[in-house]
């Protein structure tokens, strides 16, 4: 391997390390940061396949372990629409201007994490109605970008979980997500041989990341885990508009 190739694969681990850090602290994340840091060395067919595996394992594992803080009611009304969401992303991929989906995307997390740091969420939880636009967008961005969470986080947000129930019920819903959006790619080609070789040399960086974000995540207060959700929101909505 070259210098290049070297550089190339150091950043990879580097980037990797951060969102999954973040993914372990916050309950999701990893895609906000890893996508589009990664783009700027690696194809889209590869960066974004890689980081919605590699969340589907962190899922499973966050799942499992906080099993019992997973709010199920708040799960199921999603599903219907996630799936709709991930048809309709493998439609829109090959018939409309995928860079007008990114911008309206970033627009969206920026508006929202606008709104979670002004602190004027309403004291009440939000109704069950929004599961609609939320696991249908879900779905739609995050198979065809690999960053469909901050929609499920919107959705979680305005139903008032604590940030247990959060990070587990998170890790369920994307789960459940990501299995449809890697049936998609599974059904494309995207996962070739190659792919799994890469998988299998990210995998343990993923692992690391998530055990220190997770023993960082029990020291942190419900207002600061709000707060720093509208920043890492922010920030990302940012790096996506700019790309």
């Amino acid at each position: 391997m070259d210098a290049s190739g070297i550089a190339q694969h150091l950043f990879a681990f580097t980037v990797l390390s951060l969102a999954y850090f973040v993914r372990g602290v916050a309950g999701f994340g990893s895609g906000l940061i890893a996508i589009p840091l990664l783009l700027l060395w690696f194809p889209l067919p590869l960066a974004v396949p890689l980081v919605v595996a590699l969340d589907y394992l962190a899922s499973a594992g966050q799942g499992i372990k906080e099993r019992q803080a997973i709010c199920w009611t708040e799960i199921w009304p999603l599903l219907p629409f996630a799936v709709l969401g991930v048809v309709a992303a493998l439609y829109l991929l090959q018939s409309v201007d995928t860079r007008l989906l990114l911008k309206a995307m970033a627009a969206f997390i920026i508006f929202y994490a606008m709104y979670s740091l002004s602190g004027k969420a309403p004291e009440g939880a939000h109704s069950r109605w929004w599961a609609i636009s939320a696991g249908g967008l879900g779905g739609l961005i995050g198979t065809a970008f690999g960053t469909g969470g901050p929609f499920y986080v919107a959705y979680l947000q305005m139903r008032k979980l604590d940030k247990s129930q959060f990070r587990a019920t998170f890790a369920a819903i994307f789960l459940l997500d990501g299995a449809n959006r890697l049936a998609g790619y599974f059904l494309t080609g995207i996962l070739t041989l190659e792919f799994l070789k890469t998988l299998a040399m990210a995998l343990p960086v993923m692992l690391v990341g998530i055990y220190l974000g997770g023993k960082v995540h029990t020291t942190i207060s419900q207002e600061a885990f709000r707060r720093g959700i509208g920043i890492l929101l922010l920030c990302s909505g940012g790096a996506l508009l700019v790309k």
